[in-house]
């Protein structure tokens, strides 16, 4: 069997065998969110990909994956965040004037203007001039373009239209006299300017309860995506006594030195000693500008490095900072040690794979393998290998820019899911795309993953419908032996189809393959479905149908589904098809005991309706199924949707038999009550009938909403037809009478009351305009030709109306 191989970020350029440490078992640590704010579709990307893999590994693969998580609850971002919005809570409690308020808020604008966007620092900058300023100076990027006026817009210029959006916002509260509604954009970094010091972080509570709120709504997140949890989970203010410890031994280990209270990592004594420093990205080593933003935005000011790329691995505390005890004084823990500590706890001194987003390769990763192999190195040993694979999952970008929190270009995992997305359509989005590629999501690819949704929803819908007609709803026939069907050619492509699949998952879990592979292999079994009605066929198309079923379980795309993944089709995207019985049937039963009591009041002969009437009794079957502890949906509900469907086809079957011995009211009646049952009383409970010569309706589970929304676009497409048929009608009523009015009119007087002529000869043909000018030949030509023509019209309309017209 070939090798599993993947992009190793250690190893980049080709693909690399995937060989765990121990057989059978995989270590993974993945780097968790900051928990600060919601989280985005950015996120979503990451975190979902990094699932797929991981359930893949596990369930296709069948290895016995051992996935750890942290989360960030102390941070420069986070610090900051709840600092100041503390901050403002506190201003809010003092009393002020509206005027205070006012300049307050003003001075707050100027300082955000003069920090963040130097085009329009000037002193003289107000709410008034400031829309023809922001043009003047930023123009070109709103417009499209980037500050230097080459290149395409990226980072640089989403943060430039950020910080805008946020003076925006403050000059309408400014004209508004809104007080500090609607400008805290611009007075928190100002409040945090004034006040940071003076904050009490004895009490960390401001943190804790930014950083638990945020973790709940990340964990929420991940359960509406059918995101896997982790099977462990760790915080950095639960690990602060083991970082501390960390950091000395390092310190001991002589690869980093304590300075003013912080310590740093040495980089030069790590490569002295044999080492590698930014294996990950050796290209990005002397790039300063991810190297301070890796130090966080709040470690400026902080003294004593040796060297510019060293960097802190214990940070001291200053005022308006959380703070804990170390031998080198108050302080908090460096951004990338906390990953080495808590990592290193839990899966030992080397781990099979690291993950987390591209954007983390340098210096975040760089700088975690560094002072973990450092940590574990060991003298005349040579160089410790922390980590064997790295995966970074390639970022989400919009119009060039990668979402993220910092440049507020994002949508939250929330709005995407409650106005966008289902969980499963989003997966199938990111499943189109490598995980290790960046992807930018267009219309055409949501277009494309709508397609394959429905590609599979309508197949499932379709088997399961088949099924049930054959009389198996719940099990199938998956029990049935397939050797009388064996050399079936939809079996062939389903064998070879599973080489191809596992051949994709083997390729650094090449998904766009796989899923175009599920596609191809649906698409012929519906053609084959289409063409085949046997027994045997049934059973082939079934075993196609058990196996997608499978591999999109592996895939995640069922949120209600489990292994052994070895149902058939998937659940409705926001259903659980597990059920209590009692409770699942009673919409099914008041539709059939109603439709039955409509049907006995028609008072209808038909021999082949009473009996039916008579012999149905789908309460004793949905007891039969209780008993035998059935729960699910489809099963339990089947009985009274095929006594309800059954009545239905009688009653149109009676319709099409009874020629013209039925009164039209008592046939209009039937037809009315059959489009009623199948169109409304089934239709709002999720179940489509298909009308087939000479049988039984098929029976099709499909979401009520879809089949409500196609209900009304039929209704809205038959009143539009309607109404344009109604609008033609009066047009041509109105252009009739327009027709005879013009008729009316003798063609001797057509022209006379045009007060463009003066003269006109005996048939009143104009031959002189009113400025004596006489008609032109070519013009005369021209009017006669009308005269001629209204002369007609007029003739018509004598003869149709035999009325005499009055002189003009």
């Amino acid at each position: 069997m070939a090798a599993i191989t993947v992009h190793n970020s250690l190893r980049p350029g080709a693909q690399v065998p995937f060989v765990p440490k121990e057989e059978g078992k995989v270590s993974w640590y993945a780097c968790g969110p900051t928990t600060y704010d919601l989280s985005h579709l950015g996120h979503a990307r990451n975190y979902v990909s990094t699932d797929i893999i991981r359930r893949v590994l596990m369930h296709h693969f069948g290895f016995k994956v051992n996935f750890v998580m942290n989360y960030t609850d102390v941070d420069d971002k986070i610090i900051i965040k709840a600092r100041r919005h503390r901050l403002l809570e506190l201003e809010k409690q003092k009393t002020y004037t509206a005027e205070q308020v006012q300049g307050f808020v003003f001075k707050a604008f100027g300082a955000y203007a003069k920090s963040n966007l130097p085009l329009l620092d000037d002193d003289n900058l107000d709410e008034n001039n400031y829309q023809e300023r922001k043009e003047a100076a930023y123009g070109r990027v709103l417009a499209g373009g980037t500050i230097s006026g080459e290149g395409r817009p990226s980072d640089p210029e989403a943060k430039v239209k950020m910080h805008l959006n946020n003076m925006d916002s403050a000059v309408q509260s400014l004209r508004k006299s809104a007080g500090f509604d609607g400008a805290e954009e611009v007075l928190l970094p100002y409040l945090d300017s004034l006040y940071k010091e003076t904050i009490d972080t004895s009490d960390q509570s401001m943190f804790t309860d930014l950083t638990q709120a945020m973790e709940k709504a990340f964990s929420d997140d991940m359960a509406a995506l059918n995101v896997l949890p982790p099977d462990a989970v760790t915080r950095v203010t639960e690990y602060v006594p083991q970082i501390v410890e960390f950091v000395d031994q390092i310190v001991r280990k002589g690869f980093a030195y304590e300075a003013n209270g912080s310590v740093y990592f040495d980089i030069a004594a790590f490569e002295m000693a044999g080492n590698t420093y930014a294996r990950l990205r050796p290209d990005s080593k002397n790039d300063n500008a991810l190297q301070e933003e890796g130090e966080g935005s709040l470690s400026k000011g902080l003294e004593g490095k040796k060297r510019s790329g060293d960097f802190a691995l214990w940070k001291k505390s200053k005022p308006g900072e959380p703070y804990w005890p170390s031998p080198w004084g108050a302080g908090r823990p460096g951004w990338h040690i906390e990953c080495s500590v808590m990592a290193s706890d839990k899966l030992g001194d080397q781990m099979d794979i690291h993950s987390g987003g591209i954007d983390l390769a340098f210096p975040h990763h760089d700088n975690e393998l560094a002072q973990s192999e450092a940590y574990f190195h060991q003298r005349d040993k040579g160089e410790h290998t922390w980590v064997n694979y790295f995966l970074h999952m390639g970022h989400l970008s919009i119009a060039g820019s990668k979402m993220s929190k910092s440049l507020k270009n994002f949508q939250t995992i929330q709005d995407a899911l409650a106005t966008t997305y289902t969980a499963r359509n989003m997966r199938i989005v990111f499943l189109m795309g490598r995980w290790n590629d960046g992807v930018e999501i267009s219309p055409d690819m949501r277009k494309q993953a709508d397609s394959w949704e429905t590609t599979l929803d309508n197949f499932f819908t379709n088997v399961k419908a088949k099924l049930a007609e054959a009389g198996s709803p719940a099990a199938g026939i998956q029990n049935l032996s397939l050797t009388e069907a064996s050399g079936n050619e939809l079996l062939d492509e389903l064998e070879q189809a599973k080489t191809s699949l596992d051949a994709a998952l083997r390729n650094s879990f090449d998904t766009p393959t796989a899923m175009q592979v599920l596609l191809r292999l649906v698409r012929d079994a519906n053609i084959y479905m289409h063409a085949n009605t046997g027994p045997s066929d049934l059973r082939a198309v079934e075993a196609v149908a058990r196996w997608v079923t499978k591999i999109v379980g592996i895939l995640g795309l069922d949120a209600s589904a489990a292994p052994p993944y070895s149902g058939l089709g998937w659940a409705a995207a926001t259903t659980s098809s597990a059920v209590d019985p009692a409770t699942a049937v009673v919409p099914f039963a008041t539709v059939y005991a109603n439709v039955k009591s409509e049907v006995e009041a028609l008072q209808l002969t038909d021999p082949s309706l009473t009996a039916l009437l008579a012999s149905q009794d789908p309460a004793s079957e949905f007891s039969a199924l209780e008993a035998a502890g059935e729960r699910n949906a489809e099963a339990l509900t089947l009985p009274h949707i095929r006594a309800t469907s059954r009545l239905r086809d009688e009653l149109r079957a009676l319709v099409v038999a009874s020629g013209a011995t039925l009164p039209p009211a008592t046939k209009q009646a039937l037809l009315s009550l059959s489009d009623r049952i199948r169109d409304y009383d089934l239709a709002d409970l999720g179940v489509q009938l298909d009308d087939q010569a000479g049988r039984s309706s098929l029976v099709k589970f499909v979401p009520a909403a879809r089949l409500v929304a196609a209900r009304e676009e039929k209704a809205a497409l038959t009143e539009a037809k309607a109404r344009a048929k109604e609008e033609a009608r009066r047009a041509k009523e109105r252009a009739e009478e327009e027709k005879w009015a013009k008729a009316k009119v003798p063609p001797q007087d057509m022209f006379r009351a045009d007060a463009k002529y003066a003269e006109w000869d005996e048939d009143g043909v104009p031959t002189r305009l009113a400025d004596g000018v006489e008609v032109a030949k070519g013009q005369s030509k021209k009017l006669r030709k009308e005269w001629e023509k209204q002369k007609k019209l007029h003739e018509e309309w004598k003869g149709k109306f035999g009325g005499e017209a009055s002189a003009v």
